[in-house]
């Protein structure tokens, strides 16, 4: 039993480093099942025994990009200085940062978003709670320090930063921008929806 159990998983690990590198150099749509199996050396059942489609590949090898990625973030999050939208664009910076490196990658984990069918396992853009929860927190810490209008219901200015943050990606599909070039984008749309559309003598309250 543990023979046969070392072995599915050393298949699954085959499937997952072969689609991260197709997903990557060929894109997610041009990438098929039959391709993952030929490069991970199994057939392609063994590839629909561990993942029910490839969708459920894609959000598996997310899941293990993006766990590398909150690691770093909650090493750096409590040592963020600065009002609120310094704070959140230098968090931004640092997810563009570390995507940039598996740029299509992630592109592919956009895209597939709004096409997603969920299988047991899948997860789309969006949806990771952990993402959610690294703003959250952000924005509580500027509610406490009097640079977050109190009465703005987080959750609406989290699901804006997420629809930013995924439009900007715009950038590195028609101009391949670097994450630098997508950074001065974001910055600009944090300042705005900091400040607001009103003139700043009808500001109640900063975001």
């Amino acid at each position: 039993m543990s023979v046969r159990s070392d072995k599915k998983e050393a298949t699954r690990r085959r499937v997952l480093e072969a689609a991260r590198d197709l997903f990557e150099a060929e894109g997610y749509e041009e990438t098929t099942v039959r391709a993952i199996a030929r490069r991970a050396g199994v057939s392609v059942g063994s590839v629909f025994t561990s993942f029910p489609s490839k969708l459920d590949i894609l959000s598996e090898v997310m899941g293990e990009r993006l766990d590398e990625l909150y690691e770093e973030l909650d090493r750096v999050n409590g040592r963020l200085r600065g009002s609120t939208a310094d704070r959140l664009r230098s968090l931004f910076a640092l997810f563009f940062a570390f995507e940039t490196r598996r740029k299509r990658l992630f592109l592919a984990h956009i895209a597939a978003a709004y096409d997603w069918r969920p299988g047991a396992t899948a997860s789309p853009f969006g949806r990771n709670e952990h993402l959610k929860q690294v703003i959250r927190q952000c924005l509580a810490r500027g509610v406490a320090a009097g640079d977050v209008n109190p009465a703005i219901d987080p959750e609406v200015i989290v699901e804006m930063l997420l629809a930013a943050y995924a439009w900007t990606y715009r950038l590195a599909a028609w101009n391949d921008a670097d994450a630098e070039a997508m950074s001065r984008c974001m910055d600009e749309q944090i300042g705005l929806l900091a400040n607001g559309f009103v003139p700043r003598t009808q500001v109640s309250g900063l975001i």
